[in-house]
């Protein structure tokens, strides 16, 4: 993958929501399944001006970091049949240790 993500932005490969089955009734994938919230860093982007004393987002968010994020936050995006999501750094809650 040939792509990297602009000011404090990083691109994640969300984990995959496991089929839930309830007994022998079959339940379809649209209603059983909810967005990830859970992800793996595949790149981070360029740090902007510090805001008064933070952390650049490079020192707190590394490549292969697993990290918990906005249900509903960031840009969904699909190259070479894999998706991954934009995640702006509001948008970051947790890094999972």
């Amino acid at each position: 993958m040939n792509l990297k993500p602009v000011d404090e932005r990083v691109i994640v490969k969300p984990d995959k929501e496991e089929e839930k089955k309830i007994g022998s009734i079959i339940i379809p994938d649209t209603a059983s399944k909810e967005r990830p919230t859970m992800g793996k860093v595949i790149a981070v982007g360029d740090d902007v001006a510090k805001k008064e004393g933070g952390k650049p987002l490079s020192e707190i968010i590394k490549v292969g970091d697993r990290i918990v994020f906005s249900k509903y936050g960031g840009t969904e995006i699909k190259i070479d049949e894999e998706e991954y999501l934009i995640i702006s750094r509001g948008d970051i809650l947790a890094v999972v240790k």
